[in-house]
């Protein structure tokens, strides 16, 4: 199905942006300059949170389009969840662990996940924060708390993680739901997905 697909996609990135943040973190690359190296991970992480709020619109042509244009335009996206809540309420990935079944004939159930994940507000947090990071400090104003920020990424890292590993997401106009999965053995930078009905026990 080419909706899920343009989703997976988009978490497929994710995953290879998250791999070139952890290899920043690791201290394997760096760009020899404390800044500029905080700058990059910022870029990435920015990038990031952009792909998940935009992540269930993907394979809507129509409505990604317009929702865009306006985010192109203002970059805000406290604005976007808005307007994305607005046309798809259940667009933010939930996160949801999976638990033995208490169903004859059926291995996995689902349980939510506690909140040790990146919520929406904190989304539009965290990218504003990095939007900081996109412009030179002010030289009349508070200079750039780059310890901050290599602070707060790993803490990111690991709520994006939570959030996104196993979740479920509602594509706009399915009534069903999709459980993803983004790791699984053998699979390598794969995601994988699974549609269930809207009746479905889970």
């Amino acid at each position: 199905m080419a909706e899920i697909e343009k989703y997976a996609a988009n978490m497929k990135e994710i995953k290879l942006r998250t791999e070139v943040i952890d290899l920043f973190l690791s201290g394997q690359l760096d760009t020899r300059y404390v800044p500029t190296t905080v700058e990059t991970i910022g870029l990435q992480f920015r990038k990031l949170f952009e792909l998940i709020a935009f992540a269930s619109l993907a394979a809507n042509r129509e409505q990604y389009s317009l929702i865009y244009a306006d985010f192109a335009e203002h970059w805000q996206l406290a604005k976007l969840v808005k307007n994305l809540r607005r046309i798809n309420p259940a667009f933010y990935p939930k996160p949801v662990l999976e638990v033995p079944s208490k169903e004859p004939g059926v291995l996995h159930g689902l349980k939510d996940r506690d909140q040790d994940y990146l919520t929406e507000d904190e989304l539009i947090e965290a990218h504003g924060r990095c939007g900081t990071l996109a412009h030179s400090a002010n030289p009349f104003g508070d200079p750039i708390d780059y310890t901050f920020y290599n602070e707060i990424f790993p803490v990111w890292r690991t709520k994006v993680i939570n959030l996104l590993n196993n979740h479920k997401v509602h594509l706009l106009g399915d009534k069903g739901f999709w459980i993803i999965h983004m790791q699984e053995d053998g699979k390598g930078n794969e995601v994988s997905y699974y549609r269930f009905e809207p009746n479905a026990k889970m």
